[in-house]
């Protein structure tokens, strides 16, 4: 079948990912700006994982211009992709309503950490199913952000109960270097479509 739905249908789940995020942002009970800056952790924390949430959706956007059509095994991978990014909400809000605190820090990272994995899995199964000929597997190489980011998150989770100003630190690294999308995937993008031309 054609992935247009898949693409449409995790749209939509990204959208209300971040609407239920945002909802989680309550107002200060006071009226000065010592009540709203008060809420500060709870801010920053739904700027990182609001940056996280678009980082998927564009990556995901870009990623499925090369996968044209999908069975219910990628179906079933990007379900699994979908449910871990749900998981963001909760972290992210217990997070900040914790200042910081070790514990959720660490439950933080560990709903990236599966989010990470979940993104491998669905893209091993996508290239799986194209065969040798996979655009997929052309445009992502050795994929080296792919195989160091969920370390990077395993130290953050570790870090969280030392310092959890570094773990936040690593996790914000992470978020760096997968905010602009993977230059060989949009140039496979284009030679695709010149070859077809």
């Amino acid at each position: 079948m054609e992935s247009d739905r898949l693409t449409a249908f995790t749209d939509a789940v990204l959208a209300v990912i971040i609407t239920i995020m945002v909802l989680e942002m309550k107002p200060p009970h006071g009226t000065t700006l010592a009540d709203l800056a008060a809420l500060w952790p709870v801010f920053m924390s739904y700027v990182l994982s609001f940056v996280y949430i678009g980082i998927y959706w564009n990556n995901h956007h870009h990623f499925f211009q090369l996968v044209k059509t999908v069975n219910g095994t990628v179906l079933w991978a990007n379900m699994h992709l979908l449910f871990w990014l749900s998981t963001i909400p909760f972290a992210t809000a217990w997070m900040g309503e914790n200042h910081f605190a070790a514990g959720p820090t660490a439950i933080y990272g560990v709903a990236l950490l599966l989010s990470g994995i979940a993104w491998y899995i669905m893209q091993i199964v996508i290239i799986r199913e194209q065969g040798e000929a996979s655009p997929l597997r052309r445009a992502i190489g050795r994929d080296l952000k792919g195989k160091v980011s969920p370390f990077v998150y395993l130290a953050g989770i570790g870090l969280a109960y030392v310092n959890t100003t570094a773990a936040d630190l690593l996790y914000i690294g992470v978020a760096l270097t997968w905010l602009i999308p993977d230059r060989r995937i949009e140039t496979t993008i284009i030679r695709e479509r010149s070859e077809q031309d």
